[in-house]
This record gives C-alpha cells, structure tokens and sequence, in this order.
C-alpha cells in the first residue's frame, strides 16, 4: 500500500512521529493496561460506597452525566477527603503494567528506528520498547534534555515520573487546554513538521480536536497532502472516514492492528532505506536545475510514491508552482507510457497513481485538475471489470480496491467527469459504487 511506503519514507528520512493513547499501550502490554474509565473505576474502588460512586459516573444502561475528565475530578474530590492523591494512586496503578513478551515486530522498530513519539499514557512503556536504543523521556515536571537521542517521548499529559503534573482532572485539562507550554507548543510543532501515525487514540479529546484543527487550516491553505494517518483494529465506515479526512486531514487505516501495522513497516523500511538519499538528491536537481525524471524511471510503479515523499520531505508544497507543473509533467508522462504496444503494467500503475494523488490532495480548483481528469479517463475507459482482450483487468482491481481512499470531493469531481465523458459502463458502475 502507498500509505505504508509513505509511512516507511518519513521513518527513512526521521520525520516520523507516533502518537500513541491508551489503546497503544493495551496493544504492548496484553491488555493489562486500564482504559481511561477502567482506570477510573480501579480509583472508585478506594472510596467507601465504590459501587454507588461507580454506578453514578459510570451507569451501564444510560449515558453518563459527566465527561470522563470530569468524573476524574470529581474522584479527586473523593479521594481528598480520605487524605489519597489522584495523581499518586494513578502513577501507583500504571507503575504496575508492564510489557507483553510476544510484541516482537514493535520492539525490532522501537530498538533500531530514529523517530519521535507524542503521548497521552502517563506509563513508561514506550521506553521500555527502546531497549538499548538511545531514547530521552521528557515529560512535565521534569528538566528537558538538550542532548540527541535516536527516540525522543514526549508524554504531553505527563508521566509516572512527575505524578503531580499528570493531566487528569477537568481542572487540569483546563490549565493544559489554556496553557502555552511547552508541551502544547511541541504538540502543534510536530504536527506541521512530521508525517505523524495515530494509535490506540480516538478523536474525542477536545483538546487533540483542535490542535489537528489548526494543522487543517494550515495543510489547506498550501495545498499539501495530508500527513496525519489513523490506524484503527477495526473498520470504520466510509461516511466516518471522509468526515475525518474533510474535518482534520486524517487518513484511515482500518482492520489493522498494532503488531500488523509495525510489521508492515519493518517490511517496507530496509528497501526505503536504500532509495531515499537518493530520491532527495533527484527532487532537488529536477525543482532546482532544470531537470527531468528519467522516462525509465517513470515506468516503475513506486517512482510516483518517491516523488510525493521526497516532496514533502523537502518541505515543498503544491502551492508552489514549479511542483505543480513537474506533477502534472509526470501525470502526463505516465499516460502516455500507456498508448506504448503492450504496456499492459503502465495501466496499472497509472491508476495506483491517480488514485494515490485524489487520497492526498483535493483536486478541485488546482492547476493540476485538468491534467489529472484527463488521465483518469484514460485510465477508467481502458479498464474493464472481467479479463478482455485490450483491456486492463489490473487497473479496475486497483481503481475498485482504492476508491474509498479518494478524498470525498475528488470522488464527486471525477464521477461528474466520467459521466459527462464516457458511458464506459464498468467506469459508471465504479464512480456509481459509493453513496455521497
């Protein structure tokens, strides 16, 4: 999958980022660490009437009053009067988790990677995953290194290390929410500048909401590709998935979980490696000497996936309009490998790309929009859904498989295109296959 050799670029050129919530650490520890409410709930049970307490804030057969942060400070409030700490009984609870002895795919990453990690988990687990690796742990409370490390983790919430300045209360989310430290600043900062992998985490902190927000508005007025993906165990509707990449940017993959997804990755890496250096060097010479992309080299399949990444590894965007016309350049150049005799596998691959690009970017608008509407019908009027002579069954497959990837609007763009352009049934029945 092109967000996977996305994924491995950035952690090939250390531009990646983990941000890991509670979900990630229930991966790592064979679900020995508590969710957020299962956490809650171990702390009612330290007061007298827990049960009450717990049915009250947590009722099983209607929706809860409160906000979990707020049923927090309302525990502590409990907690208080029996003279206990909420943020010490935490740190005691989550000192007590450790790590799973069969996350052998997660651990080959941690101890050889260079990457960051921003956390919501106030557990140590993450350093833990590092083994002998070089890894600093910075965390509220505690004095900020200055010193290189291959891993760098950032508990934005704080840590078992500082139990007095973990964010867990309504009142302490308050103060992180309105602060300007230097956690929020980091927080923002590394959203803008990494390609950033969300795990074990929903999107229902308010605060996550608005921080991705912001990045939103930023990543639209550039006109760059998202770079923010979220990895889910299970599936997530496709109405769900277009309202996360139009609200935040966000790119969904589902039915995957932890150990799959690192191993997928540990998979892609080592032939990253080996292409990155020299996928910059090229970018470079084409946007800033004049030259072009070798027409060998725009018949490999990944070739358009190098581009995109080495891109956005230089810190381009497509608002510049040098990238926009060496873009559209290749685009066309890959529709034309197709009217070569037997280029049966250029089919293929032009679809991957079109289909790659429509995931990234909105369409609309962009100088970029004609030329890619013209190679999408290319490519969806020589496909054909059943094996035909001088047609390409590939392409469909990979048209059919990636369709619900495509940003929202570029599907509405490219089925008022086909309809008013063909009436390639097997491209009707494709751009038909999704409800707007």
């Amino acid at each position: 999958m092109s967000e996977y050799f996305e994924i491995a670029y950035a952690a090939a050129t250390n531009r990646l980022c983990l941000f890991t919530g509670t979900g990630f650490s229930k991966a790592i520890s064979d679900n020995e660490a508590p969710s957020w409410q299962g956490l809650l709930e171990e702390l009612c049970d330290l007061l007298p009437n827990s049960e009450e307490i717990k049915e009250s804030l947590f009722p099983e057969n209607k929706s809860a009053q409160l906000s979990l942060e707020e049923a927090a400070q309302v525990i502590s409030i409990k907690l208080s009067a029996i003279g206990k700490n909420i943020h010490e009984e935490i740190a005691g609870l989550i000192g007590e988790v450790d790590l799973d002895d069969e996350i052998e795919e997660i651990e080959e990453f941690f101890s050889s990677r260079s990457f960051r990690v921003i956390t919501t988990n106030y557990d140590k687990l993450a350093e833990k995953l590092t083994g002998e690796n070089s890894c600093q742990s910075i965390t509220p409370g505690k004095p900020i290194p200055r010193s290189s490390a291959n891993v760098k983790i950032y508990h934005v919430h704080g840590s078992v290390d500082s139990p007095e300045n973990m964010v867990v209360t309504s009142e302490d989310y308050f103060r992180f929410i309105n602060g300007d430290s230097y956690f929020s600043r980091k927080l923002s900062t590394v959203l803008h500048e990494n390609t950033v992998v969300i795990l074990g985490y929903s999107l229902g902190d308010t605060n996550l909401k608005a921080i991705i927000s912001d990045y939103k508005g930023f990543s639209k007025s550039h006109v760059i590709g998202s770079n923010i993906f979220l990895v889910s165990r299970s599936a997530v509707d496709q109405h769900v998935k277009d309202y996360y990449s139009h609200c935040y940017g966000i790119r969904v993959i589902d039915e995957v979980n932890t150990d799959r997804f690192f191993q997928e990755l540990n998979d892609k890496i080592p032939k990253v490696s080996g292409i990155a250096e020299r996928s910059l060097k090229s970018i470079r010479k084409v946007m800033n000497d004049g030259f072009h992309f070798k027409e060998a080299f725009l018949k490999l399949d990944d070739s358009f996936y190098r581009i995109i990444s080495s891109l956005s590894a230089e810190g381009l965007s497509l608002n510049d309009a040098r990238v926009v016309e060496m873009l559209g350049e290749v685009v066309e150049s890959k529709r034309e490998l197709t009217l070569e005799h037997n280029a049966w596998e250029q089919y293929e691959h032009l679809a991957g790309w079109l289909v790659y690009l429509a995931s990234i970017m909105e369409i609309q608008g962009t100088s970029i929009e004609e030329q890619f509407l013209k190679a999408t019908l290319r490519s969806m009027t020589t496909m054909r859904k059943e094996y035909y002579i001088g047609y390409s069954w590939h392409a469909y497959k990979v048209w059919k498989k990636r369709w619900p990837t495509v940003v929202a609007s570029n599907r509405a763009l490219i089925k008022r295109h086909i309809e008013d352009n063909t009436s390639w049934s097997d491209a009707l029945s494709l751009v038909n296959s999704i409800e707007s």
